[in-house]
């Protein structure tokens, strides 16, 4: 008994295993002994493992949509009389949460809207006005660590690490509010239904200024929808405007009609969802409308425990007809600021020349 392990140990620790599919994908990180490539690099995410394998299999989906948004879209295809209707082969949605314009994530989306690459997008409240703030004063890295007691006394506002003088505000009421003036004189002797799409793509004519998502997104006549426009300093200058000057409305309902068109009439969508919450909810329930997105990737560190949409998984959402029985959606957890420019990089910006073609922006 003393020369032998215990039976029931071995048998426990040597149990044979079966047959694993002879084309499953075997682990391999890159060898920098290849030298440093970095596309190499993330072209070998796929069979890294943990989440560098998600963002590679979002890659591929981001790809996909790319491919069938290139494909024509036939005379008679949807509904040709509906104004909403995407004539591209995917329409593809961009949502993003408003810290992801506040960071540096900012020109990537830029680049995005400015070349034509989506066609829908949804954001915050935030996501809208630290856009047109950065174009009328910078905002600064700090420190997670920074005393909010200290912060406040000095009139500097902490968004994570990134710092945010309050003076930033006070010139973004200085540039908006001749403009609500102007809108509420368009209402009233115009006749002007102002909605929040309508109202940020005013906005970003106004702006003119290049640097700026949403300059891009009035040049290039793509739609922006946030519902929720009151949740942030444009809410706060709303709120003051309607004591100076009030009367002006913004009419929500049209624009849901809108936005659920945008899916409702395309010939195939694709969803791209960075960070959670009203962003995510909302492209999804348009989606909805068609029985699902033929493709989805979503980009956050949400978890599903709580039940939160945040961080459900695809599959929750198919449960629900927002994504497609057959599809193939991806959810990468992970910090957006560390893997979308990356994924661009692999995406649409590898693609660009296919996806300008024909296309000219000033």
């Amino acid at each position: 008994m003393a020369d032998h392990a215990p039976s029931v140990a071995m048998e426990a620790v040597l149990k044979p295993s079966c047959e694993l599919p002879i084309d499953m994908q075997k682990i391999r990180g890159y060898d920098f002994n290849q030298g440093v490539d970095l596309h190499a690099v993330l072209k070998s995410y796929i069979s890294t493992g943990f989440q560098a394998s998600s963002m590679a299999l979002a890659i591929q989906e981001i790809n996909l949509m790319i491919e069938k948004r290139l494909e024509p879209v036939e005379e008679g295809e949807g509904n040709e009389s509906d104004e909403h209707r995407s004539k591209s082969g995917c329409t593809i949605f961009l949502g993003y949460t408003s810290n992801l314009i506040s960071s540096g994530v900012r020109e990537s989306i830029r680049y995005l809207v400015e070349h034509k690459m989506v066609d829908v997008i949804v954001t915050t409240a935030g996501g809208v006005e630290e856009d047109f703030i950065k174009c009328l004063a910078p905002t600064y890295l700090g420190e997670f660590s920074l005393s909010g007691k200290e912060l406040r006394l000095r009139g500097i506002n902490r968004l994570g690490n990134l710092l945010v003088p309050n003076d930033n505000y006070c010139k973004f009421e200085d540039w908006l509010m001749p403009i609500l003036d102007q809108m509420l004189l368009e209402q009233n002797t115009e006749g002007t239904r102002w909605t929040p799409s309508k109202m940020i793509h005013r906005l970003g004519k106004e702006i003119n200024n290049t640097d700026s998502v949403y300059y891009w997104a009035y040049k290039n006549n793509i739609p922006v929808f946030s519902p929720a426009l009151t949740d942030g300093s444009l809410g706060d200058m709303l709120y003051f405007h309607s004591f100076k000057n009030p009367g002006l409305v913004l009419d929500i309902v049209e624009d849901i009609r809108r936005l659920n068109s945008q899916a409702v009439f395309a010939k195939r969508t694709g969803m791209i969802i960075l960070g959670g919450g009203l962003v995510k909810h909302h492209i999804c329930n348009a989606n909805l409308m068609r029985n699902g997105a033929e493709h989805a990737v979503f980009v956050n560190t949400g978890q599903e425990f709580d039940g939160s949409d945040s961080g459900a998984r695809p599959d929750e959402a198919i449960s629900w007809g927002k994504i497609k029985t057959d599809a193939t959606p991806v959810k990468v957890y992970a910090d957006a600021s560390l893997v979308f420019p990356l994924i661009v990089a692999e995406t649409f910006a590898l693609h660009a020349d296919k996806l300008t073609a024909g296309k000219k922006t000033d």
